[in-house]
């Protein structure tokens, strides 16, 4: 059974992996990453171990009873209560449910573990996946992203308030 973990020093491997291996996939729906993030990866993985750290962010990864990771599911700029969800999976476990799932339990945690009541997430019009999500999850639209946020794509940025399901 996969279980969702904070994001720790020794799972940089497999992070690392999961990411090369999806990377074409997540660039159909994604802005791609780039080649800078992979050459500097270890660079931007203790970053992220320090973002969290200082309680800006919450990392998490989805562990596959192998060690392998099925996803990455974040909540970031942290602030009164609030958090920006971002969140992917691997390509071989999408469309089974992974995704609402694991964003179902990572809003209990945020509520629960981190002291959130709000979430919001931002996705381009074209990512249906990641818009099903989303809904599926309790989020509603609440306005229009920045096609800056988004790759230079349209989007819509959703709201969920943690306090309404319970």
């Amino acid at each position: 059974m996969p279980e969702l973990k904070l994001l720790r020093a020794a799972h940089a491997p497999a992070v690392l992996a999961f990411e090369l291996a999806n990377r074409a996939y997540f660039a159909a729906s994604v802005p791609d990453r780039g080649d800078d993030f992979f050459d500097r990866f270890a660079d931007r993985f203790s970053a992220l171990l320090a973002e969290q750290e200082a309680g800006i962010c919450v990392f998490h990864v989805l562990v596959a009873e192998d060690g392998s990771i099925l996803g990455r599911f974040n909540l970031y700029d942290l602030e009164d209560g609030t958090a920006v969800l971002g969140y992917r999976v691997a390509r071989h476990v999408a469309g089974r449910g992974t995704a609402t799932a694991t964003v179902l339990e990572l809003c209990e945690l945020a509520t629960k573990r981190y002291g959130l009541h709000t979430l919001r997430a931002a996705t381009a019009h074209e990512n249906v996946a990641s818009r099903k999500v989303l809904v599926k999850a309790g989020f509603v639209a609440v306005g229009p992203a920045d096609p800056a946020e988004l790759g230079g794509k349209p989007g819509t940025w959703y709201q969920r308030d943690l306090a309404l399901r319970q």
